[in-house]
């Protein structure tokens, strides 16, 4: 076993558990925006802009914090946010085009 590094279950768990709340808070800005796109404003109008910018900055810290703690690889915490933002841009294109 010597060169070996195990990593404790406890902590697979934590970094999975970190992950899928990451996630679930991505899906709920997703979900925020198609609401607001459908329903409330258009994508120019400065409210959703507002309201995006508030929505993605606290997703990136949460991100930022989770990565400090080890619980989220750098490189998964920003694809998460490319992955977000490619779906809120499908979303803003879809909302043009209509």
């Amino acid at each position: 076993m010597e060169g070996i590094l195990l990593i404790p279950e406890v902590a697979i768990s934590d970094r999975e558990k970190a992950y899928a709340l990451l996630q679930a808070d991505a899906n709920k800005i997703l979900k925020l925006i198609k609401v607001q796109i459908d329903n409330l404003t258009m994508p120019q109008c400065p409210l959703y802009e507002e309201v995006l910018d508030t929505q993605m900055f606290g997703l990136s810290r949460e991100i930022d914090f989770a990565v400090r703690l080890d619980l989220v690889d750098e490189d998964e915490g920003k694809k998460l946010l490319e992955n977000l933002e490619k779906q809120l841009n499908v979303l803003h294109e879809a909302a043009q085009n209509s």
